[in-house]
């Protein structure tokens, strides 16, 4: 159902792109990476979390990790990642196929300031198999272009 929702939900808002299926496992960074064959950097993953009692999603670079310092500052309050069942039951998407995309009820979502690093990202699509390549610029304007300055990337 998840990799349905992705695909109709890009097929309303954004026609011109597609999810890409494989026949291998892109449910990690480094698994997506090599599927797709760029950098772990350039797989943009989906973080849930709550931050008092909001949930929220935070799309960062693959290869970075979120910092509380930052986090606090930029949310207001300390992150908790939420656990794989609640993922799965606020986005639609089991681990590894979490996105910002296909969600059954609207979510705030954030962009951390490390993917401006690239001109292309590659989030995931709903599925352990499936993404979706875009733009930095694309994807902030389809998740509503909310930045922040929440995660630390790899010195």
């Amino acid at each position: 159902m998840s990799l349905a929702s992705v695909k109709a939900d890009l097929a309303a808002r954004a026609p011109d792109l597609s999810v890409l299926e494989t026949d291998r496992s892109t449910a990690t960074v480094d698994t997506a990476a090599a599927v797709h064959g760029v950098e772990p950097g350039q797989i943009a993953k989906t973080l849930c979390i709550r931050v008092g009692g909001e949930v929220l999603l935070l799309v960062t670079r693959g290869d970075a990790r979120l910092d509380n310092q930052k986090s606090k500052a930029a949310f207001g309050g300390r992150p908790r990642m939420l656990g794989a069942e609640e993922v799965e039951q606020l986005t639609s998407h089991k681990v590894g196929g979490v996105c910002p995309f296909g969600l059954p009820a609207p979510l705030p979502i954030y962009l951390d300031v490390s993917l401006k690093v690239y001109d292309v990202v590659i989030p995931a699509g709903g599925s352990t198999h499936a993404s979706v390549r875009l733009t930095v610029d694309r994807l902030a304007e389809l998740c509503g272009g909310k930045w922040v300055d929440a995660c630390v990337p790899p010195t």
